[in-house]
């Protein structure tokens, strides 16, 4: 299955508070380690895609390229942001509108699906099996990063993809900024 996922990194900078000593107030400030930059903790860092049913997925995307300014691909549209902890790399989120019915959304009957940005995923996919969460399928590997899918208590599909960000800046397709 063709899978086109471009994607958002958020990666949240560690904050730490300091006090200032005039009026006792805290201060909160950002600061990014060496430890967040190297960070593998199995967890979720961020949205990688929204995905959703259209009646007319052609009508949708170009209804938001008019009306909202998406830059509009075949697949939707590909949101391109800056990484928190690398203001240098680029990151992306895909936005796509699948045709009603389609089967990508399965076991899940909503109509719509998120994909998670996540670090670690082997290890993110031994803690959900240890916690009891109903895993989909297996790891799959592309160029542009690993996938697995899993359900969450409500009945919804979740993506988890572990990204390479690089493969989808050298693609040098339109982007949403």
């Amino acid at each position: 299955m063709n899978k086109v996922l471009t994607v958002l990194l958020l990666f949240v900078a560690s904050c730490n508070s300091t006090t200032n000593k005039d009026t006792g107030r805290e201060k909160e400030h950002s600061t990014v380690s060496e430890a967040s930059l190297n960070d593998t903790t199995p967890r979720v860092t961020g949205i990688g895609g929204i995905f959703f049913f259209s009646e007319n997925q052609q009508q949708t995307k170009e209804w938001y390229g008019t009306n909202l300014g998406l830059e509009i691909t075949d697949y939707g549209s590909v949101f391109e942001f800056r990484n928190a902890n690398r203001p240098e790399e680029s990151n992306f989120l895909q936005w796509s509108p699948f045709k009603k019915g389609s089967t990508y959304f399965a076991p899940s009957t909503k109509e719509f699906m998120i994909n998670y940005r996540v670090n670690n995923l082997e290890g993110l996919l031994e803690k959900l099996k240890a916690n009891g969460v109903t895993i989909v399928d297996t790891i799959e590997s592309y160029s542009y990063g690993k996938f697995l899918h899993i359900m969450d208590p409500d009945g919804t599909k979740i993506e988890l993809w572990e990204p390479v960000d690089s493969v989808f800046a050298k693609f040098g397709s339109k982007t949403t900024k």
